[in-house]
């Protein structure tokens, strides 16, 4: 099984620059979105039956061409649900949770704390309310995959310019920190796990020339519990720099059940 994640920074606009080409090229099982900025009503049929594929959307109920997630799937799960049961969280269309049986998947766009203090402080809540749901059902003895847009970079390895940017948002030291705890609770990092010296970024700045002189960031992240790596069933992880569109690029992980 193939799952991508990718932050399309507009889904209306990454099909103008070749989306749907983009998304045979990959050929996932799974393919998870983030910022889609889109409400219900502004989906075109096309992408809501896009392919053979299922499709889950939620929405920011907060303002309109803001957040939103959406997933498509070749594979319908056998329950699916939006937001993890938090108004404050919910109402701007973060998360779709699906769940196949073996495992449980999670599509999420973190918040981005680069605004002010108050933004900050609510993308650090996020963090802690969202992994206390996810430890429940890890507790539980269920197998999670959560991947998506999670607006930090964890180490200096994963960023090209750490010095300059440790007193910015998305590298900070209370941010860095959020992440290790969430290794020390039980989840890896697929990309870094299985290559833990590669040099690779999923994310660019569209100003300076950032995405030619590849002075990125790797934001974007497949983390699944423990259990998956112990057994072998994630077989690889990857990051498709190859494929434009976006300021993100899409991410990937293959698992044998």
């Amino acid at each position: 099984m193939r799952i991508l994640s990718w932050n399309v920074n507009g889904l209306r606009a990454v099909y103008k620059k070749g989306f749907v080409e983009a998304v045979a090229r990959m050929d996932p099982d799974i393919l998870c979105l983030q910022e889609t900025k889109l409400q219900e009503d502004q989906r075109s049929q096309e992408m809501i039956n896009f392919d053979t594929y299922q499709s889950f959307w939620d929405y920011a109920t907060t303002r309109k061409g803001y957040s939103g997630v959406a997933v498509y799937a070749r594979k319908r799960p056998l329950a699916d649900r939006c937001g993890f049961g938090i108004e404050r969280f919910d109402t701007e269309g973060r998360v779709i949770e699906l769940d196949y049986g073996r495992f449980v998947l999670f599509n999420i766009y973190f918040p981005n704390g680069q605004k002010d203090d108050e933004r900050l402080q609510y993308k650090l809540d996020f963090y802690r309310d969202f992994f206390s749901y996810a430890d429940a059902l890890k507790n539980q003895g269920r197998s999670l995959i959560i991947t998506g847009d999670f607006n930090t970079a964890h180490n200096e390895i994963d960023l090209k310019n750490p010095q300059s940017n440790k007193d910015r948002s998305g590298f900070l030291r209370i941010e860095r920190d959020v992440l290790d705890d969430i290794i020390s609770r039980g989840y890896v990092d697929t990309f870094r796990y299985l290559y833990p010296d590669t040099v690779k970024y999923s994310w660019w700045s569209y100003r300076f020339n950032a995405r030619k002189n590849n002075a990125g960031w790797r934001i974007d992240y497949f983390f699944v519990s423990e259990d998956l790596m112990a057994e072998k069933v994630v077989q690889d992880a990857f990051i498709l720099n190859e494929i434009e569109g976006s300021d993100h690029c899409p991410v990937g992980i293959e698992l044998d059940f």
